[in-house]
């Protein structure tokens, strides 16, 4: 799995995805991940890469022609998934990362001021990717987040599967509560179940937690969650005890 970052700030690309764990899968020859400075592809002694808007408006946009050149310096003649992290694109979920997993090579456009000219849009990218109902200065934190969620996924970057697979959203479901040393803090304690050693017991507790928390706090996600009617039975349970 390679990711080809385009930005206009790659020193903090390089500074946040080079550390800790997708920087020990990069190590390790798992994943492969390149910021590429789109100024380093700009006309003239400026390096210009945004320019006024046409027809008027407040900011400056994102020139087509560098991000262009840019763009074909990556895709060297062939097609490659590209995707522009934009706030009108589709919102990230879990679901979209494990679908852009299957690419072998994904492009990450950083747009920035007031967006990218659309002619490198309708030309260059295949889809846009929001991390949400908000706006940021650019495109360089989702496009992290984005391939952060990725590389997480590629086997062997993690120490095992079950550290994705039990994650929340990776079900359907927000992960249950977890807790670590000691059995006692503050006046709190560890629920019972989880010193018992009993793996079915535990299993079934964290299910229900699961589907409680999810419940509180995501409804929106059961809507299209199917359930067996064991488990219908036990959500029932959670909504009549939280009247």
């Amino acid at each position: 799995m390679k990711i080809d970052i385009l930005t206009l700030f790659p020193e903090v690309i390089d500074a946040v995805l080079g550390s800790s764990i997708i920087g020990r899968g990069r190590d390790a020859g798992l994943i492969s991940f390149n910021s590429v400075h789109i100024r380093d592809f700009a006309e003239g002694r400026h390096q210009k890469t945004d320019d006024y808007i046409y027809g008027g408006g407040k900011g400056l946009l994102m020139m087509a022609e560098p991000l262009y050149r840019c763009h074909e310096s990556v895709c060297n003649g062939e097609h490659v998934h590209t995707v522009l992290m934009s706030a009108q694109g589709t919102p990230f979920s879990q679901e979209t990362a494990r679908r852009l997993l299957k690419e072998e090579h994904i492009i990450l456009v950083c747009g920035h001021y007031e967006g990218v000219d659309e002619r490198f849009i309708e030309e260059c990218v295949d889809e846009e990717i929001s991390l949400g109902d908000f706006v940021l200065t650019g495109g360089e934190i989702p496009a992290m987040a984005v391939a952060d969620a990725i590389f997480r996924l590629v086997p062997g970057v993690l120490a095992e599967e079950v550290c994705f697979t039990d994650e929340s959203h990776w079900s359907g479901l927000l992960e249950y509560p977890q807790y670590t040393k000691p059995a006692q803090w503050h006046g709190k304690k560890v629920p019972e179940v989880l010193l018992s050693g009993h793996h079915g017991n535990i299993d079934a507790w964290r299910f229900e937690q699961s589907l409680k928390r999810t419940f509180i706090r995501r409804p929106d996600i059961l809507e299209n969650l199917i359930l067996t009617d064991d488990e219908q039975k036990i959500l029932d349970k959670i909504k009549k005890d939280l009247e």
